[in-house]
């Protein structure tokens, strides 16, 4: 096996710690400059950023005005740019990002924002990237790193996409905030029983393409097919079409086709009258029923046999159905979800799946993926489900070490999203700290066929690494300062200079 180059791995675990401090930041309590702020000076402490501004566009004037920056002069501060004015306003009107290797020759930049006191412009990479709700651009997060002729720009173009897509999910929220009061169309409106958008946690290329097919969606009554696999969050998604629609103040009804047997199925769906069979002692309202004016759910749609799929098919057909052993026609005013993890195409193949009940299903389909095609979500989600088994169980768990991380991003996920939840609430409950490390993470996340991670090392190697992250971690704690961290791990200062030098660890990293 071959293991990346020690720069390798470092530039990886200040990028996901640079991911991982970003969320929470944008996460906390403040103004969304306050937040913006934050933001820069993480990119600073993490990344090769020497200077950083975040513009965003003004709906009144369709100006571009700096919102926050990290180390620009007063007089740039004041910048504005119109759209398509320079590189700024060009990645903004082209919702496209642009890369200057040399800034000294780019004819289109402009210098707006003041001039650089330290570097000439010849000594400086510019990059900016859009900053993009539901795919139209609202302003760009623009940096400046020091020129070399061996980056890889096309990583560097990747990382400050991830912050500007977490800062438009934050601006997103905080437009919602403001809108609450009044009727909206927007996708994160609110709803009861905290099912909308901000329980659906997840930036990346791929949840962002769901979200906006739900957007599309959401607020008409066309039958919805989600599809993914178990543990992906298809129930979620469906409470939040439901409480995004027109329905939303009418009931939602889940089935679980899954948990029925064929003899409950027409009982269970449409109700029965008295009589109706042995054990019929009074009239039973169905599923379809209950679900007057609403939506119902239907959970693990592809278990139902050829033989009941029959059932559910007239009612999509008439939007009428009869009581189990009634003679009565009722009207059915509902709107249906479906969902499934399993291959409806190969089951029609093999005859298990009526044609025309798939047909009639898949009118709208959402895809969702499952965990290990959306990576860069993983840290969003372990804040997420921090913050909840910390309310959960009373703990305060604060963070995530980076040896932990790197095991958490390295792991292929195959129970998705809830195996996730369930392996940082097992970490959660085992950890007697404030944070999380890698031994406190599963068996599972520590063999070398679930996470390519070695596990045959010596009892030396193995007693290193955990005192490598110890310091790293009691480091953060104390920002970078070695004599605060010497106390705290009950040792003299000397010995944590001497490891930091062992172990190449840069304490100046972890200060503000």
């Amino acid at each position: 096996m071959t293991l990346p180059e020690p720069e390798t791995v470092t530039r990886q675990a200040s990028t996901l710690t640079s991911l991982h401090e970003a969320n929470q930041a944008l996460c906390s309590p403040g103004s969304l400059r306050s937040k913006f702020h934050r933001v820069l000076t993480i990119l600073e402490l993490h990344s090769e950023v020497i200077r950083s501004h975040i513009v965003l566009l003004r709906d009144e004037t369709s100006d571009l005005c700096v919102e926050a920056s990290k180390g620009l002069t007063n007089e740039g501060q004041e910048a504005v740019f119109r759209l398509g004015e320079g590189v700024t306003g060009r990645v903004v009107e082209s919702a496209k990002a642009i890369v200057v290797p040399q800034l000294d020759r780019e004819p289109l930049f402009l210098n707006r924002t003041g001039p650089r006191p330290v570097h000439s412009c010849a000594d400086l990479t510019f990059i900016s990237v859009p900053i993009l709700i539901d795919g139209e651009p609202v302003g760009a997060l623009s940096v400046d790193l020091p020129f070399r002729e061996d980056r890889d720009y096309e990583e560097s173009v990747v990382l400050s996409g991830l912050h500007a897509s977490m800062i438009a999910r934050a601006i997103a929220a905080d437009r919602l905030a403001a809108r609450s009061e009044r009727p909206s169309n927007a996708i994160l409106a609110l709803k009861p029983d905290d099912y909308d958008f901000s329980n659906v946690v997840g930036n990346s290329g791929p949840m962002q393409q769901v979200y906006l097919q739900v957007s599309k969606v959401a607020r008409t009554n066309a039958t919805v097919m989600i599809r993914g696999e178990s543990g992906t969050g298809k129930e979620l998604i469906a409470h939040a079409l439901h409480y995004n629609s027109k329905r939303k103040s009418r009931p939602f009804i889940k089935v679980n086709c899954a948990a029925l047997p064929d003899a409950l199925i027409e009982s269970e769906l449409f109700g029965h009258e008295k009589g109706a069979f042995t054990g019929a002692v009074a009239q039973k309202k169905g599923r379809f029923e209950l679900a007057e004016g609403g939506t119902l759910f239907l959970d693990e749609i592809g278990e139902l046999s050829a033989s009941t799929s029959t059932k559910p098919l007239r009612v999509l057909q008439e939007r009428e159905y009869e009581r189990l052993g009634g003679t009565q026609t009722i009207k059915a005013d509902v709107r249906l979800i479906v969902a499934t993890n399993r291959d409806l195409e190969k089951a029609l193949a093999a005859g298990t799946f009526r044609e025309d009940l798939y047909y009639r299903l898949n009118v709208f389909s959402i895809f969702l993926p499952p965990l290990r095609e959306r990576k860069p979500d993983v840290l969003l989600l372990t804040d997420h489900f921090l913050e909840e088994f910390n309310r959960e169980h009373g703990k305060q768990v604060k963070r995530v070490s980076t040896p932990a991380i790197d095991m958490l991003m390295s792991y292929h996920w195959p129970g998705n999203v809830r195996e996730l939840r369930n392996t940082i609430e097992r970490a959660m409950l085992v950890s007697d700290g404030h944070v999380i490390h890698a031994h406190h993470l599963p068996p599972t996340l520590q063999t070398a066929e679930s996470s390519g991670t070695v596990v045959n090392v010596s009892l030396k190697d193995a007693v290193e690494t955990y005192e490598k992250d110890l310091i790293q971690d009691t480091l953060k704690t104390t920002r970078g300062n070695r004599g605060k961290a010497a106390k705290l791990l009950q040792t003299t200062e000397r010995i944590i200079n001497y490891k930091t030098r062992k172990y190449g660890i840069d304490a100046a990293r972890f200060r503000n």
